[in-house]
């Protein structure tokens, strides 16, 4: 690789795996994989179902999802949180174990959602996505991007208060290595955080290797986490329970698609595509679910990684998908990562679900939202204070086929956002096939050097064209058919 063509780590977007070596791609990989992991594997703990089996299915659903959209979105696909609620009514865990054949028939369900996203990018496909965006206009995408990581922060603080000592060291080495650290240091962040107060764990003997042990008792080296007894399985009832919980995660896929675009600069949902989005996370929802894992989701943690990194290289999250493909037929190395801390978890967590909130105030400023309007005020108020709200009651349920169906804070305030949208008169918003405008905010990790002075000439021209305009530097216009 010409020394002319390298990108200045953590001072510049990066786009390419061409530019960087083979070890730090493999090392960002690494920490897109620690990034996902805690969350990935939170599911099957409350679930009964299987974490080695969530890992291969989050590993595998990625490299659909990046086959579908032409590898060109920086996504991870991991474990969705979105249908616990699913699983609780169709396969509650009693005294700390599930029925594989009730989990079975919740996994029938979810396999019947990724159904329910095809046909949704179908409609995107046939009638055009500019006819669709209308319906999801920066004033509501950006409240809901908002609420998304708001609504993940008290998960955050709940898990680092189980030690304070673990998250605190884990936040001040984050924050130390991504403003003042050089090269690798400042590109790794998440993974130093998670390694430096590791070491503080082990040291203060909050470690426990029970597990561990055994694994290597039982003589578990090599296993292939494929279990039938956790293959899907159809009964209406179960269906009629956990499929409308694909209205909630659709609105959360479109507003982690507006975050990704939000934090590189690209426009996803117009290219590749919305329908081709939705086709990969429904494919790689019923790929999961057919086959004993969870559903799949777009991962907010791994947007708050690209953030913070400026690493947007949709080849590192590949690697990260291929790490996890690879984790999950070592029992062992499971059982390893299992004993970092939940502290440490709810360190790293304050940083990055804060990033995720921070993206979505800067997808409101860089599309020039008039809050100023009274209905733009008015729909961005009911979103955020619906989705916090009813997520603190625990959403609203009621009764469909004899099965209480639950429809989470997040899952209201989009349909109440679209709705307030659709009938409020004075819209403003136009759907546009171009990248996101550059204003002159930015929520992305900019300034690198100490006290933020630039060290050369080089870096000093750059500063100046930011406050000029960016435009001369944003790819082209995406045309697409309507």
């Amino acid at each position: 690789m010409n020394t002319k063509n390298k990108a200045r780590l953590g001072e510049e977007a990066i786009f390419s795996l061409k530019q960087i070596s083979k070890p730090q791609a493999l090392l960002l990989g690494l920490q897109h994989t620690f990034a996902m992991f805690g969350a990935t594997v939170l599911v099957p703990l409350i679930t009964g179902l299987q974490i080695s089996t969530s890992l291969l299915m989050a590993g595998l659903g990625t490299l659909i999802f990046h086959l579908i959209t032409g590898g060109s979105v920086p996504i991870f696909l991991g474990s969705s949180f979105a249908f616990l609620g699913g699983y609780a009514a169709v396969a509650p865990v009693v005294d700390g174990v599930a029925d594989p054949s009730l989990l079975a028939k919740a996994n029938g369900g979810i396999v019947i959602s990724g159904i329910v996203y095809l046909i949704l990018a179908a409609l995107i496909r046939f009638f055009g996505v500019k006819k669709v965006m209308r319906f999801f206009p920066p004033v509501v995408t950006g409240p809901i991007i908002i609420s998304i990581g708001l609504i993940l922060a008290p998960g955050a603080i709940s898990n680092a208060s189980n030690n304070w000592l673990l998250a605190i060291v884990a936040v001040i080495i984050i924050i130390v290595c991504n403003i003042w650290g050089k090269g690798m240091i400042k590109i790794i962040p998440i993974v130093l955080g998670i390694l430096g107060s590791y070491v503080v764990a082990l040291i203060t003997n909050a470690v426990d290797f029970t597990s561990v042990k055994q694994v290597f008792v039982d003589g578990r080296i090599l296993e292939l986490p494929i279990y039938k007894e956790y293959f899907a399985t159809f009964d209406l009832s179960a269906i009629l329970t956990v499929a409308p919980i694909a209205l909630a995660t659709i609105m959360e896929h479109i507003g982690d698609i507006s975050a990704v675009s939000a934090t590189t600069g690209k426009n996803y949902i117009a290219n590749p595509g919305l329908d081709r989005t939705l086709t990969g996370d429904g494919l790689a929802t019923m790929m999961s679910a057919a086959l004993g894992g969870p559903a799949n989701t777009s991962y907010g943690e791994n947007t708050g990684v690209l953030a913070l990194t400026k690493i947007y290289a949709p080849g590192v999250v590949r690697i990260a998908a291929i790490f996890a493909i690879v984790l999950s037929i070592f029992p062992a190395f499971s059982e390893v990562i299992r004993t970092v801390p939940v502290a440490i978890i709810g360190g790293v967590s304050l940083i990055l679900y804060g990033t995720i909130s921070a993206i979505g105030v800067r997808n409101l400023v860089e599309n020039q939202v008039d809050l100023t309007k009274s209905r733009n005020l008015i729909i961005a108020a009911v979103i955020l204070t619906s989705a916090l709200g009813f997520t603190t009651v625990g959403g609203i349920t009621f009764v469909i086929g004899g099965h209480d169906i639950n429809l989470s804070g997040i899952a209201i305030a989009s349909l109440l956002g679209i709705l307030l949208n659709a009938v409020l008169p004075g819209k403003d918003y136009e759907f546009k096939t171009k990248e996101p405008k550059h204003t002159g905010v930015d929520f992305s990790i900019t300034d690198t050097t100490k006290g933020g002075k630039s060290k050369g000439k080089a870096e000093q021209e750059s500063s100046v064209e930011d406050v000029k305009v960016k435009v001369e530097s944003q790819p082209e216009n995406i045309e697409i058919d309507d």
